[in-house]
Protein backbone atom coordinates (compact mmCIF):
# COMPACT_ATOMS: atom_id res chain seq x y z
CA UNK A 1 0.00 0.00 0.00
CA UNK A 2 1.58 3.59 -0.65
CA UNK A 3 2.10 5.90 1.81
CA UNK A 4 -0.46 8.46 0.34
CA UNK A 5 -3.35 5.67 0.90
CA UNK A 6 -2.91 6.26 4.97
CA UNK A 7 -2.62 10.16 4.30
CA UNK A 8 -5.78 12.48 4.99
CA UNK A 9 -7.11 13.47 1.53
CA UNK A 10 -7.85 17.33 0.74
CA UNK A 11 -9.34 18.10 -2.52
CA UNK A 12 -9.58 21.27 -4.79
CA UNK A 13 -13.04 22.38 -6.03
CA UNK A 14 -13.57 22.33 -9.73
CA UNK A 15 -12.67 25.62 -10.62
CA UNK A 16 -9.54 26.01 -8.81
CA UNK A 17 -6.55 26.51 -10.56
CA UNK A 18 -4.98 22.85 -10.41
CA UNK A 19 -2.22 23.81 -13.48
CA UNK A 20 -0.80 26.35 -11.56
CA UNK A 21 -0.21 23.84 -8.65
CA UNK A 22 1.39 21.33 -11.38
CA UNK A 23 3.47 23.66 -12.81
CA UNK A 24 5.04 25.31 -8.96
CA UNK A 25 2.67 27.51 -7.46
CA UNK A 26 3.17 26.53 -3.89
CA UNK A 27 -0.34 27.82 -2.18
CA UNK A 28 -3.94 26.33 -2.14
CA UNK A 29 -6.68 29.46 -0.58
CA UNK A 30 -9.34 28.19 1.40
CA UNK A 31 -11.89 29.23 -1.20
CA UNK A 32 -9.62 26.86 -3.95
CA UNK A 33 -10.76 24.06 -1.86
CA UNK A 34 -13.57 21.58 -0.73
CA UNK A 35 -13.77 22.75 2.46
CA UNK A 36 -16.43 20.13 4.29
CA UNK A 37 -16.44 18.86 7.81
CA UNK A 38 -13.65 16.27 7.88
CA UNK A 39 -11.41 19.04 5.91
CA UNK A 40 -12.62 21.77 8.91
CA UNK A 41 -11.51 19.54 11.30
CA UNK A 42 -8.19 18.59 10.53
CA UNK A 43 -5.58 19.75 13.20
CA UNK A 44 -3.60 22.69 12.03
CA UNK A 45 -0.03 21.09 10.36
CA UNK A 46 -1.89 18.13 9.25
CA UNK A 47 -0.25 16.71 5.94
CA UNK A 48 -2.32 15.60 3.49
CA UNK A 49 -2.68 14.01 0.09
CA UNK A 50 -3.71 16.84 -2.05
CA UNK A 51 -6.48 15.86 -5.24
CA UNK A 52 -7.72 17.58 -7.99
CA UNK A 53 -11.40 17.63 -8.54
CA UNK A 54 -11.17 14.84 -10.49
CA UNK A 55 -9.05 12.73 -7.92
CA UNK A 56 -5.85 12.53 -9.19
CA UNK A 57 -3.00 13.06 -6.90
CA UNK A 58 -1.14 16.27 -7.23
CA UNK A 59 1.41 15.78 -3.93
CA UNK A 60 1.75 16.35 -0.54
CA UNK A 61 0.37 19.37 1.22
CA UNK A 62 0.53 20.86 5.17
CA UNK A 63 -2.93 21.67 5.77
CA UNK A 64 -3.83 24.73 8.34
CA UNK A 65 -8.04 24.99 8.50
CA UNK A 66 -7.15 28.36 9.96
CA UNK A 67 -5.40 30.24 7.68
CA UNK A 68 -6.24 31.50 4.23
CA UNK A 69 -3.65 29.86 2.84
CA UNK A 70 -4.86 26.53 3.64
CA UNK A 71 -2.48 24.39 1.86
CA UNK A 72 1.17 24.01 1.37
CA UNK A 73 2.51 22.19 -0.94
CA UNK A 74 5.53 19.93 0.42
CA UNK A 75 6.37 17.68 -2.52
CA UNK A 76 4.85 16.75 -5.76
CA UNK A 77 5.37 12.97 -4.95
CA UNK A 78 2.25 11.59 -3.47
CA UNK A 79 4.16 9.09 -1.76
CA UNK A 80 7.16 11.38 0.00
CA UNK A 81 7.12 11.25 3.35
CA UNK A 82 7.97 14.15 5.41
CA UNK A 83 10.34 12.78 7.81
CA UNK A 84 13.81 13.54 8.93
CA UNK A 85 15.59 12.60 6.11
CA UNK A 86 13.09 14.46 3.52
CA UNK A 87 14.46 17.76 5.91
CA UNK A 88 18.06 16.47 5.93
CA UNK A 89 17.42 16.57 1.80
CA UNK A 90 16.26 19.98 1.46
CA UNK A 91 19.05 21.38 3.50
CA UNK A 92 21.71 19.60 1.74
CA UNK A 93 20.26 21.63 -1.32
CA UNK A 94 20.04 24.83 0.32
CA UNK A 95 23.82 24.32 1.80
CA UNK A 96 25.40 23.45 -1.18
CA UNK A 97 24.26 26.33 -2.91
CA UNK A 98 25.73 29.11 -0.21
CA UNK A 99 28.84 27.12 0.59
CA UNK A 100 29.48 28.03 -3.02
CA UNK A 101 28.87 31.33 -3.08
CA UNK A 102 30.21 32.48 0.77
CA UNK A 103 33.39 31.63 2.18
CA UNK A 104 31.95 31.89 6.03
CA UNK A 105 28.87 29.76 7.19
CA UNK A 106 26.88 33.67 7.47
CA UNK A 107 23.39 33.78 5.73
CA UNK A 108 19.76 32.74 5.11
CA UNK A 109 20.09 28.94 4.07
CA UNK A 110 16.29 28.80 3.82
CA UNK A 111 14.15 30.75 2.40
CA UNK A 112 10.85 29.79 2.62
CA UNK A 113 9.07 28.18 -0.24
CA UNK A 114 11.93 29.10 -2.85
CA UNK A 115 13.78 26.71 -0.63
CA UNK A 116 11.60 23.77 -0.72
CA UNK A 117 9.77 24.65 2.86
CA UNK A 118 6.80 26.56 2.82
CA UNK A 119 6.90 29.16 5.66
CA UNK A 120 9.82 28.51 7.04
CA UNK A 121 13.35 31.14 7.65
CA UNK A 122 16.73 29.56 8.42
CA UNK A 123 19.28 32.24 9.10
CA UNK A 124 23.06 30.43 9.67
CA UNK A 125 25.38 32.47 12.36
CA UNK A 126 28.26 30.39 12.36
CA UNK A 127 27.38 26.91 14.97
CA UNK A 128 23.95 29.24 15.44
CA UNK A 129 21.19 28.65 13.52
CA UNK A 130 17.77 30.52 13.94
CA UNK A 131 14.54 29.09 12.62
CA UNK A 132 11.59 31.06 12.28
CA UNK A 133 8.79 28.07 11.64
CA UNK A 134 5.81 30.86 10.01
CA UNK A 135 3.53 28.01 9.55
CA UNK A 136 1.50 25.57 11.43
CA UNK A 137 3.69 22.57 9.92
CA UNK A 138 6.68 23.46 11.04
CA UNK A 139 5.47 23.94 14.68
CA UNK A 140 4.27 20.19 14.57
CA UNK A 141 7.71 18.53 12.69
CA UNK A 142 9.80 20.65 14.46
CA UNK A 143 11.60 17.92 15.95
CA UNK A 144 12.91 16.02 13.20
CA UNK A 145 13.97 20.05 11.20
CA UNK A 146 15.91 20.35 14.15
CA UNK A 147 17.81 17.02 13.91
CA UNK A 148 18.00 16.84 10.08
CA UNK A 149 19.34 20.79 10.33
CA UNK A 150 22.46 19.80 12.97
CA UNK A 151 23.25 16.41 11.22
CA UNK A 152 23.36 18.39 7.13
CA UNK A 153 25.24 21.53 8.75
CA UNK A 154 27.07 20.63 12.14
CA UNK A 155 25.15 23.70 14.18
CA UNK A 156 25.42 23.14 17.56
CA UNK A 157 22.55 26.20 18.65
CA UNK A 158 19.43 26.17 17.45
CA UNK A 159 17.00 29.01 18.28
CA UNK A 160 13.37 29.38 17.37
CA UNK A 161 11.74 33.03 17.00
CA UNK A 162 8.53 32.09 17.02
CA UNK A 163 7.87 36.10 16.50
CA UNK A 164 6.13 38.20 13.99
CA UNK A 165 2.57 38.81 12.08
CA UNK A 166 3.11 35.92 9.79
CA UNK A 167 2.53 33.43 12.89
CA UNK A 168 -0.76 35.15 14.00
CA UNK A 169 -1.85 34.87 10.47
CA UNK A 170 -1.40 31.00 10.82
CA UNK A 171 -3.15 30.63 14.75
CA UNK A 172 0.21 29.97 16.17
CA UNK A 173 1.34 31.58 19.49
CA UNK A 174 4.54 33.99 19.53
CA UNK A 175 7.23 31.85 21.56
CA UNK A 176 11.15 32.25 21.81
CA UNK A 177 12.66 28.82 22.50
CA UNK A 178 16.04 27.04 22.42
CA UNK A 179 15.98 23.97 20.78
CA UNK A 180 19.55 22.59 20.64
CA UNK A 181 22.34 23.96 22.45
CA UNK A 182 22.79 27.01 24.76
CA UNK A 183 21.32 30.53 23.81
CA UNK A 184 24.28 33.18 23.20
CA UNK A 185 24.62 35.47 26.09
CA UNK A 186 25.92 38.51 23.52
CA UNK A 187 25.77 39.47 20.60
CA UNK A 188 27.13 37.18 17.79
CA UNK A 189 29.83 38.94 15.20
CA UNK A 190 29.32 38.71 11.61
CA UNK A 191 31.54 39.10 8.88
CA UNK A 192 30.46 40.76 5.95
CA UNK A 193 31.57 42.64 3.25
CA UNK A 194 34.90 43.71 5.03
CA UNK A 195 32.49 44.74 8.03
CA UNK A 196 31.86 43.55 11.06
CA UNK A 197 28.28 43.23 12.43
CA UNK A 198 26.60 42.52 15.99
CA UNK A 199 23.94 40.14 15.65
CA UNK A 200 21.57 40.33 19.05
CA UNK A 201 19.81 36.98 18.26
CA UNK A 202 17.49 36.67 21.20
CA UNK A 203 16.53 40.38 21.69
CA UNK A 204 17.15 42.34 18.24
CA UNK A 205 14.32 42.04 15.15
CA UNK A 206 13.57 39.04 13.49
CA UNK A 207 17.05 36.69 13.54
CA UNK A 208 18.60 39.14 14.51
CA UNK A 209 20.54 40.44 11.27
CA UNK A 210 19.53 41.27 7.82
CA UNK A 211 21.01 39.18 5.61
CA UNK A 212 19.40 40.30 2.07
CA UNK A 213 20.71 43.61 1.81
CA UNK A 214 24.62 42.10 1.80
CA UNK A 215 24.86 42.91 -2.17
CA UNK A 216 23.17 46.46 -2.30
CA UNK A 217 25.92 47.18 1.47
CA UNK A 218 28.51 46.12 -1.12
CA UNK A 219 27.59 47.96 -3.61
CA UNK A 220 26.38 51.16 -2.02
CA UNK A 221 29.91 51.02 0.06
CA UNK A 222 32.03 51.07 -3.55
CA UNK A 223 30.43 54.61 -3.82
CA UNK A 224 31.75 55.66 -0.33
CA UNK A 225 35.35 55.56 -0.63
CA UNK A 226 36.35 59.47 0.65
CA UNK A 227 32.67 59.86 0.75
CA UNK A 228 30.57 61.62 3.80
CA UNK A 229 27.68 58.89 4.06
CA UNK A 230 24.34 58.71 5.58
CA UNK A 231 22.82 55.89 6.57
CA UNK A 232 18.91 56.50 7.59
CA UNK A 233 16.82 53.85 9.59
CA UNK A 234 20.64 51.96 9.65
CA UNK A 235 19.35 49.44 12.06
CA UNK A 236 22.82 47.69 13.37
CA UNK A 237 24.64 49.68 10.65
CA UNK A 238 24.32 48.05 7.18
CA UNK A 239 25.10 50.41 4.90
CA UNK A 240 27.53 52.15 7.52
CA UNK A 241 29.65 50.29 8.12
CA UNK A 242 30.34 48.64 4.95
CA UNK A 243 31.49 52.19 3.87
CA UNK A 244 33.41 52.40 6.27
CA UNK A 245 34.90 49.19 5.48
CA UNK A 246 35.78 50.74 2.09
CA UNK A 247 37.28 53.60 3.47
CA UNK A 248 34.34 56.19 3.88
CA UNK A 249 35.84 59.26 5.15
CA UNK A 250 32.65 59.14 7.47
CA UNK A 251 29.38 57.88 8.85
CA UNK A 252 26.23 59.10 10.46
CA UNK A 253 23.71 56.46 11.24
CA UNK A 254 20.32 57.14 12.41
CA UNK A 255 18.14 55.00 13.60
CA UNK A 256 14.79 55.09 15.93
CA UNK A 257 16.27 52.31 18.35
CA UNK A 258 19.22 52.54 20.62
CA UNK A 259 20.15 49.29 21.32
CA UNK A 260 20.23 49.16 17.42
CA UNK A 261 22.54 52.15 17.45
CA UNK A 262 24.46 50.59 20.29
CA UNK A 263 25.15 47.32 18.34
CA UNK A 264 26.22 49.16 15.16
CA UNK A 265 28.78 51.16 17.52
CA UNK A 266 29.99 47.84 18.46
CA UNK A 267 30.48 46.56 15.19
CA UNK A 268 32.40 49.61 14.46
CA UNK A 269 34.74 49.62 17.42
CA UNK A 270 35.65 45.59 16.72
CA UNK A 271 36.66 46.96 12.82
CA UNK A 272 38.25 49.78 14.48
CA UNK A 273 36.53 52.79 13.32
CA UNK A 274 34.54 54.44 15.70
CA UNK A 275 36.33 57.65 15.14
CA UNK A 276 34.60 58.27 11.80
CA UNK A 277 31.46 56.46 12.86
CA UNK A 278 28.34 58.74 15.03
CA UNK A 279 25.52 57.84 15.72
CA UNK A 280 21.53 60.09 15.98
CA UNK A 281 18.75 58.47 17.27
CA UNK A 282 15.46 59.92 16.45
CA UNK A 283 12.24 59.59 14.24
CA UNK A 284 14.34 59.14 10.56
CA UNK A 285 11.69 62.21 9.38
CA UNK A 286 12.53 64.11 11.71
CA UNK A 287 16.13 63.72 11.59
CA UNK A 288 16.39 64.40 7.92
CA UNK A 289 14.05 67.73 8.41
CA UNK A 290 16.58 68.90 11.23
CA UNK A 291 19.87 68.08 8.86
CA UNK A 292 18.73 69.64 6.13
CA UNK A 293 17.71 73.03 8.35
CA UNK A 294 21.16 72.83 9.35
CA UNK A 295 22.67 72.88 6.36
CA UNK A 296 24.08 69.28 6.16
CA UNK A 297 25.12 68.04 2.54
CA UNK A 298 26.68 64.07 2.10
CA UNK A 299 28.35 62.67 -0.69
CA UNK A 300 25.86 59.48 -0.22
CA UNK A 301 22.68 58.74 1.57
CA UNK A 302 21.03 55.39 2.06
CA UNK A 303 17.66 55.30 2.97
CA UNK A 304 16.55 51.41 4.16
CA UNK A 305 12.89 52.05 5.92
CA UNK A 306 10.66 48.82 7.34
CA UNK A 307 7.55 47.78 4.94
CA UNK A 308 5.49 50.57 4.91
CA UNK A 309 3.32 48.38 3.15
CA UNK A 310 3.23 45.45 4.41
CA UNK A 311 0.02 44.31 2.96
CA UNK A 312 -2.10 45.84 -0.34
CA UNK A 313 -4.48 47.25 2.45
CA UNK A 314 -1.32 49.57 2.82
CA UNK A 315 -0.29 50.23 -0.32
CA UNK A 316 -0.89 53.97 -1.19
CA UNK A 317 -1.00 54.98 2.36
CA UNK A 318 3.30 53.07 2.25
CA UNK A 319 4.14 55.12 -1.71
CA UNK A 320 3.03 58.25 0.08
CA UNK A 321 5.71 57.40 2.85
CA UNK A 322 8.50 55.98 0.24
CA UNK A 323 7.86 59.35 -1.25
CA UNK A 324 8.28 61.44 1.54
CA UNK A 325 11.67 59.79 2.10
CA UNK A 326 13.15 60.41 -1.24
CA UNK A 327 11.84 63.76 -0.79
CA UNK A 328 13.08 64.77 2.61
CA UNK A 329 16.47 62.86 1.76
CA UNK A 330 16.99 64.22 -1.57
CA UNK A 331 18.16 67.92 -0.49
CA UNK A 332 21.18 66.34 1.81
CA UNK A 333 22.68 65.05 -1.63
CA UNK A 334 25.66 66.96 -2.62
CA UNK A 335 25.42 67.85 -6.33
CA UNK A 336 26.88 64.38 -8.28
CA UNK A 337 26.11 62.59 -4.68
CA UNK A 338 24.39 59.69 -4.51
CA UNK A 339 21.40 58.35 -3.05
CA UNK A 340 20.10 55.12 -2.25
CA UNK A 341 16.33 54.19 -1.69
CA UNK A 342 15.02 50.76 -0.45
CA UNK A 343 11.50 49.10 0.19
CA UNK A 344 11.10 45.57 1.92
CA UNK A 345 7.33 45.64 0.98
CA UNK A 346 5.47 42.76 -0.52
CA UNK A 347 3.04 45.26 -1.55
CA UNK A 348 5.41 47.48 -3.67
CA UNK A 349 6.61 46.43 -7.18
CA UNK A 350 9.66 48.13 -8.59
CA UNK A 351 8.03 50.22 -10.62
CA UNK A 352 5.38 51.67 -8.52
CA UNK A 353 8.54 52.06 -5.81
CA UNK A 354 10.99 53.55 -8.29
CA UNK A 355 8.04 56.07 -9.49
CA UNK A 356 7.52 57.21 -5.69
CA UNK A 357 10.53 57.83 -5.26
CA UNK A 358 11.57 59.94 -8.52
CA UNK A 359 8.15 61.96 -7.92
CA UNK A 360 10.28 62.62 -4.34
CA UNK A 361 13.14 63.37 -5.70
CA UNK A 362 11.59 65.91 -8.04
CA UNK A 363 9.10 67.44 -5.08
CA UNK A 364 12.62 68.35 -3.37
CA UNK A 365 14.05 70.50 -6.45
CA UNK A 366 16.53 67.58 -7.77
CA UNK A 367 16.92 65.74 -10.85
CA UNK A 368 18.11 61.97 -10.86
CA UNK A 369 19.71 59.38 -13.07
CA UNK A 370 19.09 55.70 -11.86
CA UNK A 371 22.59 53.96 -11.89
CA UNK A 372 21.79 50.72 -10.01
CA UNK A 373 18.88 48.44 -8.92
CA UNK A 374 19.25 46.17 -6.38
CA UNK A 375 17.33 43.28 -4.57
CA UNK A 376 18.29 40.32 -2.01
CA UNK A 377 21.45 38.50 -2.36
CA UNK A 378 21.46 34.54 -3.64
CA UNK A 379 20.81 33.09 -0.70
CA UNK A 380 17.19 34.68 -0.65
CA UNK A 381 16.27 33.32 -4.32
CA UNK A 382 13.10 34.40 -5.77
CA UNK A 383 10.50 31.45 -6.24
CA UNK A 384 9.24 32.57 -9.67
CA UNK A 385 5.95 31.34 -9.57
CA UNK A 386 5.62 33.36 -6.10
CA UNK A 387 6.10 37.56 -6.62
CA UNK A 388 5.79 37.75 -2.82
CA UNK A 389 9.07 36.51 -2.26
CA UNK A 390 10.62 38.59 -4.44
CA UNK A 391 10.28 41.75 -1.87
CA UNK A 392 13.57 43.53 -1.65
CA UNK A 393 14.23 46.62 -4.05
CA UNK A 394 17.27 49.14 -4.04
CA UNK A 395 17.17 51.94 -6.34
CA UNK A 396 20.52 54.23 -6.40
CA UNK A 397 20.18 57.91 -8.09
CA UNK A 398 23.30 59.88 -9.19
CA UNK A 399 21.11 63.03 -7.86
Amino acid sequence: MSVAADRATVRLIPKAEARAIRHGFPWVYANELVTDRRTRGLSAGTIALLEDANRVPMGVVAVNPVSKIICRMLDQNPDAVIDQAWFAAKFARALAHRARIYPDPFYRLIHAEADGLPGVIIDRFGDVAVVQPNAAWADVLIAPLVAALQDVTGVTTVIMNGTGRTRALEGLEERMDVLAGQAPTAPLPVPMNGAVYMADIMGGQKTGLFFDQRPNHAFAAGLARGARVLDVFSHVGGFGLAALAQGAASVLAVDGSAPALELAEQGAATMGVSDRFSTRKGDAFDVLTALAEAGEVFDVVVCDPPAFAPGKAALEAGLRAYERVARLAAPLVAPDGYLGLCSCSHAVDLTRFRNASARGIGRAGRRGQIIHTGFAGPDHPLMPHLAESGYLKAVFFRL
